[in-house]
């Protein structure tokens, strides 16, 4: 092909490549305010049948967005301050234990005496020379300097969290005038099936956030029960502790039992026995939790090959953290309807 105008055509190409320099680069800029965005959009998919729950029960969209989003509120309410206690009485013993030693009086030498003690065959000497060496070669401005880049970055999860939760009550309240936009750009003769389509895809992301957060709030409440009743360290903890891992999908179940039992095995806190009691229960309630719960509950979202799940999982751990992990399975069901409901017949009618 014969070129007329070689200098207009690398001038268009030139400035084709450099928009989308442009463009990625914008995409980079604003990926925060685009997770902050896709994650309440995800939630408040998830909020969705909870409102229309109450809406088919003769209350106004408003009354049942309110009753939902307070429902929520109140729920990690009752978790915050079922926490800060608990931190706040470890720290106050922390504390305790820490100005009881100093006005022991408890010098360098007896510390040093009771190692050598209990560890006969331990060179004392050398531990402790070489940790003064490693206190001496602090730089304690790099460590200030880390204290505050962490002070900021708890900061700007709070309010990241605090825009989240404004995004999320919008997008609940305003889905259906959402949806209505979103519909109304679509060409008339295909508007039905692609309706059709929205609503299963919406429905299923729906179901599944509440379906996993109805199992994380069953594996929290029989945790509580269980763990009080064997006498396991920090009960309330470790029941919050069943219930955010169990909302991870494929291993956050196992991780968070795992820890459960791990903790039960502290010196002073646990015992052995205790620990081996909770690894059987939670062996038990994965068997139950994988063949008996989660079918039940899961019956109305799409149904996932294990394979595409553990796939879906990983690729969005990689690209997105825990946030990628969570809604890797809702995105790859909404893949798998499109595939088995629009590129499957079409594929057959050619």
């Amino acid at each position: 092909m014969k070129v007329h105008n070689p200098f207009r055509v690398a001038f268009v190409a030139t400035l084709g490549v450099g928009l989308g320099i442009v463009l990625l680069n914008s995409i980079g800029t604003l990926s925060t305010i685009l997770l902050y965005v896709g994650t309440a959009l995800f939630l408040g998919l998830g909020l969705d049948p909870a409102v229309n729950w109450l809406e088919r029960r003769g209350l106004p969209r408003w009354a049942a967005v309110l009753i939902t989003i307070l429902a929520v509120l109140a729920i990690f309410a009752g978790i915050v301050l079922l926490l800060i206690p608990i931190i706040s009485q470890q720290i106050g013993q922390l504390v305790k234990a820490i100005t009881e030693l100093v006005e022991s009086g408890t010098s360098i030498d007896d510390v040093k005496g009771w190692v050598a003690g209990v560890f006969p065959n331990l060179d004392v000497e050398f531990i402790f020379t070489s940790i003064e060496d490693w206190l001496n070669g602090l730089d304690y401005a790099s460590i200030g300097e880390s204290v505050i880049t962490l002070g900021a970055s708890i900061l700007a999860g709070v309010t990241g969290a605090f825009i989240i939760l404004i995004l999320t009550i919008y997008f609940t309240a305003s889905t259906p005038s959402l949806k209505a936009a979103i519909y109304q750009l679509v060409p008339a003769s295909k508007r039905a099936r692609f309706i059709d389509l929205a609503e299963q895809i919406t429905d299923s992301v729906g179901y599944y956030v509440m379906g996993q957060v109805s199992m994380g709030v069953l594996n929290g409440v029989l945790s509580a029960i269980f763990l009080t009743i064997i006498g396991a360290p920090f009960p309330a903890v470790l029941a919050v502790v069943a219930f955010f891992f169990s909302l991870i999908p494929l291993v956050g179940t196992l991780t968070g039992s795992t820890i459960i039992v791990l903790t039960c095995l502290i010196p002073g806190l646990g015992s052995p026995t205790t620990a081996l009691i909770a690894a059987i229960y939670y062996l038990i309630y994965m068997q139950i939790e994988a063949y008996i719960i989660s079918p039940r509950i899961m019956n109305r979202a799409v149904s996932v090959p294990g394979a595409v799940v553990v796939i879906a999982a990983l690729a969005g751990g990689s690209l997105l953290g825990l946030l990628g992990a969570l809604i890797a399975i809702p995105v790859a069901a909404s893949v798998l309807i499109i595939y088995r409901q629009v590129v499957i017949p079409r594929m057959n009618e050619l």
